[in-house]
């Protein structure tokens, strides 16, 4: 059904058409006192209250086309005809007679000017303790609320003055929500009363229509919620042919939606002023007083000074008490960041000791999402709950900043976390998809504090549904289902600047990494060209070293065979020790050519049976085996690899022969397997997926561990050259050069006395 302002005029009101209900023009009048409407031009009456018979004892029909002096005496008169140039919506006071009507006592005349009237409220003095006021408790009371330093300080001195001023049983200040729900944050009251401080109402208890009458109009007052309304006589305008716009009228009726409202919480009188900030309406001081109650319009209009002033001053007292969040904001993110910055691991810098992400705003928890791994501080949904959010980030969410109060506006699936994250604030760390820090905030209707005990009021009548002060919060808590408070302009500027921070870490780190990487490119390839000349000239020097050295052994051998008699026996043993040291410095050259061969040569690679492999090498050196009383066991079938088959051979060969001869035991025993995986290196854990790793075993001498890195370097021997064999000491250091041609590892465990094992491993992916 569509409804228009008039066809509401004198309609039954319920909550289907509240929001519709044309309050500012009821046509009736609250009966504390009367109403005249005079035409701006002509000055004539053109509407009175029904009540002005039972007030003057002048009928309105006696009023309507007639003067002002009919009921004021030409001195009163002349003031008011002195004002009416200057008349706008704000409205003057004086006081007067009405020297024309015999007996009748001193009134308060309120005049306007709007919607081409000219409005004349009449009010009796009011001969009550509201009428007066103690002026030095008033000073004192307004001095305290000027020096509050925070806005809930600040309202609560508001509130105390507003009471002292009405001697209201209660009064509260009402602060409304971005979603124009509201909260009573301060609260004075008679000490038997239960308080209402902490509850919160929907935005659907103050109409639409209500909340512009608050902003034009900012003071309402309800003497007796339980008072028959004075119709307008007549209703419409004569001239208009509509009924007047009473927004501005002191004596306007109200809603009888909202006088039911008040009936069902008890209440006998009301008063309310609109606290306005930068023309948005942002709360409400409203008083409660269980009788009916005639404060004067004195004492109304300083709680309306009041009221003002609170409005004045209000931005004033939000930014001190932003300027401190702000600051402790700003403080907690500096530190932060020194701390961030002073850490190896930027990411440490954020949760590991104080101050953390929860300290740089207010929030339930917080979750870091970076590089696969989640940490959670505070109150958070489980990480598998963070997995699917983060999954849900991806997916929809392409701002780099993003926040919410209502997380399950944006995803039906979030309710199940809107306990501990209805509000989320979130920032990207990286370009990457899931590198994330999110912020959380509790649903808002488990915050609620309850203030004493809530009576419940039967709301079903006729049919019909009648608000009640326990059905308005229920309706509260389904309007504000998954909510969160909303995040601050600061906090999710506090967000971006750790985000810009964090982004400048890693780009230094960035930085910092391609100049390693730049430098370390720079000296491989310097050492690669430094090893490729040191095999060149070991090739060279080794081949060209060889020629002579053969000779000088050769030629020693023929003098040892052609002149032996004629030396005495001094002269034969220099030339035997000659050909011994030409001999020994032969092999070092050998092994020095077999070292920048390997360097230099490309492997063979080819599919390879490491069974057969380690059967050929047995083979070989079986006639040795058996002179040396040693036996080889091969541990579990080894696996297929792609290596180069010959320089593998090599390898165990080399293992071999060494397992071999540094062992005095009677029987020497040789074991070959692959080690299980899970087995690590000096590097770490091998990953068995990328490395095969074989293991050569024995029962001989040992090595004691101070050596396991110096047996592995050229030329380096433990032993004396005739001890065990002999030998150039290059052996291990060319198994160790093939072994990383093979993009594997080799190294040592022993236990010096009972044996040593030799470990390496093959990649697989060659």
């Amino acid at each position: 059904m569509n409804y228009t302002d008039e066809s509401l005029v004198g309609a039954q009101i319920t909550l289907t058409n509240c929001d519709r209900e044309p309050i500012h023009i009821p046509g009736s009048v609250q009966p504390f006192g009367f109403l005249l409407c005079l035409d701006e031009e002509t000055h004539q009456i053109v509407h009175a209250s029904a009540n002005t018979g039972s007030m003057v004892g002048l009928a309105p029909d006696q009023l309507l086309g007639g003067m002002l002096d009919r009921l004021l005496g030409s001195e009163h008169l002349a003031q008011v005809e002195a004002l009416w140039p200057a008349l706008v919506e704000i409205p003057k006071l004086m006081g007067v007679r009405l020297d024309a009507v015999a007996g009748q006592p001193f009134y308060k005349l309120i005049l306007h000017r709007h919607d081409d009237l000219i409005w004349a409220e009449f009010e009796p003095v009011a001969d009550t303790a509201a009428s007066s006021l103690d002026l030095p408790t008033l000073n004192t009371t307004l001095g305290l609320m000027l020096e509050s330093e925070t806005v809930l300080d600040f309202c609560q001195h508001a509130v105390e003055q507003v009471r002292q001023i009405t001697g209201f049983d209660r009064i509260m200040l009402y602060r409304f929500a971005e979603d124009e729900s509201g909260e009573v944050i301060a609260e004075s009251k008679r000490a038997d009363l239960e308080p209402f401080l902490g509850l919160h109402y929907p935005a659907t208890d103050i109409p639409k229509q209500a909340r512009l009458m608050y902003l034009k109009n900012w003071l309402r007052f309800i003497p007796d919620v339980n008072y028959a309304p004075a119709p307008l006589v007549p209703v419409r305008n004569p001239t208009s042919g509509r009924p007047p716009d009473m927004t501005y009228a002191v004596l306007r009726s109200v809603s009888p939606i909202h006088i039911e409202y008040l009936q069902n919480m008890g209440v006998g009188a009301s008063m309310s002023i609109s606290i306005i900030q930068e023309g948005k309406l942002w709360g409400l001081i409203m008083g409660h007083h269980y009788s009916p109650r005639l404060v004067s319009y004195e004492l109304r209009d300083l709680s309306l000074f009041v009221g003002k002033t609170f409005s004045a001053l209000l931005k004033n007292k939000e930014q001190h008490d932003d300027r401190e969040y702000q600051q402790r904001i700003r403080e907690n993110r500096l530190r932060l960041f020194n701390k961030m910055t002073s850490q190896a691991n930027f990411i440490d810098g954020l949760y590991k000791q104080a101050p953390t992400l929860l300290d740089v705003m207010d929030c339930g928890g917080a979750a870091i999402c970076f590089e696969g791994e989640t940490i959670t501080l505070g109150n958070t949904p489980t990480k598998p709950q963070i997995e699917e959010l983060l999954s849900w980030f991806q997916q929809h969410v392409r701002e780099d900043v993003f926040h919410t109060n209502s997380y399950v506006r944006h995803n039906p699936a979030g309710v199940a976390i809107r306990a501990v994250a209805s509000g989320i604030l979130a920032i990207s760390l990286a370009k990457e998809p899931g590198n994330y820090i999110f912020w959380f905030r509790p649903e808002l209707v488990q915050s609620v504090t309850w203030a004493g005990r809530q009576q419940k009021v039967e709301v079903m009548r006729d049919g019909e549904v009648h608000l009640s002060p326990r059905q308005s919060f229920e309706a509260w808590k389904e309007s504000v289902d998954s909510t969160a408070a909303p995040w601050k302009f600061i906090e999710i500027e506090a967000a971006k600047e750790i985000r810009l921070h964090i982004s400048d870490i890693r780009v230094k780190i960035f930085n910092e990494l391609q100049s390693r990487a730049s430098m370390l490119s720079r000296l491989n390839a310097e050492l690669e060209r430094s090893n490729d000349e040191l095999d060149s000239f070991a090739y060279v020097a080794s081949h060209d070293l060889k020629e002579p050295l053969r000779g000088i052994h050769n030629y020693s051998l023929f003098l040892l065979e052609d002149y032996a008699s004629q030396l005495d026996a001094e002269g034969v043993s220099k030339l035997q020790t000659l050909v011994r040291l030409s001999q020994r410095m032969e092999a070092l050259i050998e092994s020095l050519l077999q070292l920048s061969r390997v360097g230099r040569m490309e492997l063979a690679v080819t599919e390879t049976d490491m069974n057969e492999v380690v059967a050929d090498v047995v083979d070989l050196l079986h006639p040795r085996l058996e002179q040396n009383q040693a036996t080889v066991s091969v541990r579990g079938p080894l696996p297929t690899l792609f290596v180069d088959p010959v320089r593998i051979r090599e390898v165990f060969n080399n293992l071999i022969t060494n397992a071999m001869r540094y062992n005095n035991k009677p029987e020497r025993q040789i074991v070959i397997g692959q080690a299980p995986a899970g087995i690590s290196s000096p590097r770490g854990p091998v990953n068995p997926e990328e490395f095969a790793v074989f293991f050569v075993r024995d029962n001989g001498i040992g090595i004691e561990a101070r050596h396991y890195d110096s047996i592995f370097k050229l030329f380096k021997r433990l032993h004396a050259p005739d001890k065990f064999g002999g030998g150039t000491g290059a052996g291990l250091a060319i198994v160790k050069k093939m072994v990383e041609k093979h993009h594997g590892e080799l190294w040592v465990d022993s236990v010096v006395g009972k044996g040593t094992t030799f470990y390496f491993s093959l990649s697989k992916t060659l």
